[in-house]
């Protein structure tokens, strides 16, 4: 009876949060994409803690994708630099790739992640773009290091603790290239830093 009682509260909390959100869409300001997907996916798995973290990772995954691409455009049009620029389309190329197969990945998991860049990623992106010149190469350079190293860091621990095997196996396999955004930023920075 308990478990009937708590199931039934469940949906019913569930379907409280979907008719929030609908009634959410024509405010003003909107959810960031990434609570939504966290709400969505505790809504799912709050019973199930195991895959309740795999999918808090795979949002966070989704979360640094979606960033890259849109700090990689930037690149592209901003700097005057040749290497960021290239820098930059490797960035959109490879993780529009990598955000390719963590959407596969979620959407055979049945789980949710944000379809948009998120508060974090959109802050980030404006603290960029109000620079120019060297300024915006080099601090382009730093948060490429920096968000390469956090998300390196995200991969080697779902490598060794997502429960689901898929999960795992596709946190393990992107941790080389990944390391290897991360050496070219160094790169990158080293030689902006000699001008």
């Amino acid at each position: 009876m308990k478990k009937i009682l708590l199931a039934s509260k469940l949906i019913l909390g569930a379907g409280l949060i979907i008719i929030f959100l609908q009634s959410c869409k024509n405010e003003a300001k909107q959810e960031d994409p990434k609570e939504v997907a966290e709400d969505t996916n505790e809504a799912k798995f709050d019973s199930i803690e195991d895959t309740k973290n795999d999918s808090e990772f795979l949002v966070d995954i989704a979360e640094v994708n979606l960033a890259e691409i849109e700090i990689g455009k930037l690149a592209q049009i901003k700097s005057t630099n040749s290497e960021v620029k290239k820098f930059g389309k490797m960035l959109v190329d490879e993780h529009t790739k990598a955000a390719t197969e963590v959407s596969a990945l979620a959407d055979a998991k049945n789980i949710t992640l944000p379809v948009a860049i998120t508060e974090d990623g959109k802050e980030e992106y404006n603290q960029l773009n109000e620079k120019s010149g060297t300024d915006f190469d080099k601090k382009f350079a730093d948060m490429m290091i920096d968000g390469h190293q956090k998300a390196i860091d995200k991969l080697r621990k779902a490598s060794e603790d997502a429960t689901d095997q898929d999960v795992k196996l596709w946190a393990s396999n992107s941790i080389a290239g990944m390391t290897a955004h991360l050496e070219h930023a160094k790169m990158l920075k080293q030689n902006l830093d000699k001008k």
